[in-house]
């Protein structure tokens, strides 16, 4: 008989397995007691975890049906995904981005959690494909009232104008720091970028004044 592979403590698709369960007297495979991140747990063959048979206790598949009834199409899967990797940024702390959502205190309303709740809202309010979801105030929560599609142009630049940045204690967005200042927010983003911290990020810009010239370069 093939020496058992330890599997505990692994992760495959949602699953985590907890520990060796059995070996199925038929088939002579292990089994293995699994917990998804949807909270529920199940037995799986070993084979159909490593393979990548099973990601789930079933709770992936239901959401995909969902979405597919919900909506029609390439807009469905696209929508499916936006609401995994929302629902990722903000809730798996193992997530590359975690630390600037989910690590931040941004949470997903309660309401989005139901997949077909969120799709309905999608497509009430402008989703085409190849739009992304963007929140109007970056440091608000994925909620409805502070959503929005746009493209990824226009939600770069949304990311960018509300970098958070301390000052004299001090927190505030580039866009609130150069509304005080009264300086463009595009002057505070190149400094911001060139490594301008501090008061020094908020200086008035210089004019630089050629000899014999009323006019000259504005130096930011």
């Amino acid at each position: 008989m093939s020496r058992r592979l330890e599997l505990e403590g692994q992760k495959f698709g949602r699953l985590t397995v907890l520990g060796f369960h059995d070996v199925d007297p038929k088939r002579k495979e292990s089994r293995w007691l699994c917990k998804c991140e949807c909270g529920n747990k199940r037995i799986v063959r070993g084979w159909k975890l490593t393979s990548g048979h099973t990601k789930s206790c079933g709770c992936l598949n239901k959401e995909r049906a969902i979405a597919a009834s919900t909506t029609h199409g390439l807009s469905s899967e696209k929508l499916y995904s936006i609401w995994k990797a929302m629902l990722a940024r903000c809730e798996n702390k193992k997530h590359p981005a975690y630390k600037d959502y989910g690590g931040r205190g941004i949470k997903v309303c309660d309401e989005w959690h139901d997949i077909r709740t969120f799709i309905k809202w999608a497509n009430n309010n402008g989703y085409k494909e190849g739009l992304e979801l963007d929140r109007i105030d970056n440091n608000g929560n994925y909620e409805p009232s502070n959503c929005r599609f746009t493209t990824r142009k226009k939600q770069t630049r949304n990311t960018r104008r509300n970098i958070n940045v301390t000052i004299d204690g001090q927190t505030k967005t580039l866009s609130e720091w150069a509304e005080i200042h009264n300086l463009k927010v595009n002057t505070l983003q190149y400094r911001y970028y060139r490594g301008d911290r501090g008061r020094r990020l908020v200086r008035p810009v210089e004019t630089k004044y050629r000899h014999g010239q009323a006019g000259g370069d504005a130096r930011c």
